[in-house]
């Protein structure tokens, strides 16, 4: 498949770009060397290849979920610079 000039103005008009000439010309160009790229790794016999998400092997590293203690309200606000009750009070955002 090979674009035309048309067809890159026609898209470069739906992403509201505005292309020069000489700029037409080379995204004509340089799209249609991304296409033929495509098209030689559409010939790939991919028969035997498992579907993946990621090239290399992942694993999470995650910890089992604890039931441990935790701060006491007092515990917590002990360093906050204004506290009222059992909250932080910061200073006003929105005005």
């Amino acid at each position: 498949m090979r674009l035309t000039p048309e067809q890159v103005e026609h898209v470069a008009l739906l992403a509201r770009l505005r292309l020069t000439p000489d700029e037409r010309a080379r995204f004509t160009t340089q799209l249609n060397s991304i296409l033929e790229h495509f098209e030689q790794l559409q010939q790939i016999d991919t028969t035997d290849v498992e579907p993946m998400s990621h090239a290399v092997p992942m694993s999470n590293v995650l910890r089992e979920d604890e039931v441990k203690p935790s701060l006491s309200p007092d515990e917590a606000l002990r360093n906050a610079p204004d506290a009222d009750r059992d909250c932080f009070r910061v200073p006003r955002v929105i005005e």
